[in-house]
């Protein structure tokens, strides 16, 4: 396949992604102290899998910083674009990692490349909040919301790629770097 067709469906894939994340952060919203916890994470670290560093981080970015645009969180879309993005940056470096090419990844391999990036999620939400929105040290009341947020969007994602990389025509999309 010619490069130009693979910049098409890189393309088509990341603009599904995205839209994927913005439906799985609106669908289910519970709401929190700082927030909402939310299932978009699922998509975004599906979306590193998939589309790779570069696509997936805007894909994993976009769709859960359009929600919040939409959702009346505005001022968190900037810092949901780079944290999102960083949390599909982080997941799909992790699986280039552990990824065997002749292989599907185990499920502790792919929760060890996971857990780093909902952590960083979790660390990254606390310094937003905390420096640019000017919460100081309360922000640190969002963290176990934010946790929880992650442990659902692990669980969820290795689920879904467990079971997404069964279909053959995925398991040659996955990025292998």
């Amino acid at each position: 396949m010619n490069t130009r067709n693979m910049t098409i469906r890189r393309l088509v894939l990341a603009a599904m992604f995205a839209a994927l994340g913005y439906v799985a952060t609106i669908v289910i919203q519970i709401p929190t102290v700082t927030g909402y916890i939310n299932l978009g994470d699922a998509v975004v670290i599906l979306a590193g899998f998939v589309l790779g560093p570069v696509w997936g981080f805007v894909a994993g970015g976009m769709g859960p910083a359009l929600a919040d645009l939409l959702s009346g969180y505005g001022y968190y879309a900037p810092g949901t674009f780079v944290i999102k993005g960083c949390v599909a940056l982080i997941s799909c470096m992790l699986l280039k990692v552990f990824y065997k090419h002749d292989k599907q990844p185990s499920v502790l391999r792919l929760v060890i490349c996971t857990v780093p990036a909902e952590v960083f999620m979790a660390l990254g939400y606390f310094a937003y909040k905390a420096t640019i929105l000017k919460a100081g040290l309360g922000a640190a009341a969002g963290i176990p919301a934010d946790l929880v947020q992650g442990a659902f969007g692990v669980v969820i994602s290795v689920v879904l790629f467990r079971l997404l990389y069964c279909v053959p025509a995925l398991r040659q999309r996955v990025w292998k770097g």
